[in-house]
């Protein structure tokens, strides 16, 4: 998933998969912010849709969650990198 998300943010080192690249510090914390100011009030916003029936409001929270859990994933992969053992 992270692979495709650096990918659709045309972001992707050379084209190259994250399993073979470093995912870099400046990246992680990028993609923290972006779990922190588009995911969490995108999830607020499918909330608020739902229950007042906007469905603009929904589609566009959706839109912020996904984007947030693509950066979410992002880092967590980066923060995976640092933890685990080199072979």
């Amino acid at each position: 998933m992270a692979d495709r998300f650096m990918a659709l943010m045309w972001s992707r080192p050379g084209g190259l998969s994250l399993r073979t690249t470093w995912v870099t510090p400046a990246t992680i914390w990028l993609g923290l912010a972006v779990l922190v100011a588009l995911g969490l009030p995108g999830l607020g916003a499918v909330l608020y849709g739902v229950t007042s029936r906007q469905v603009l409001v929904v589609l566009g929270g959706l839109v912020a969650a996904a984007l947030g859990a693509g950066g979410g994933t992002v880092a967590l992969y980066g923060i995976r990198q640092r933890r685990l053992p080199l072979h």
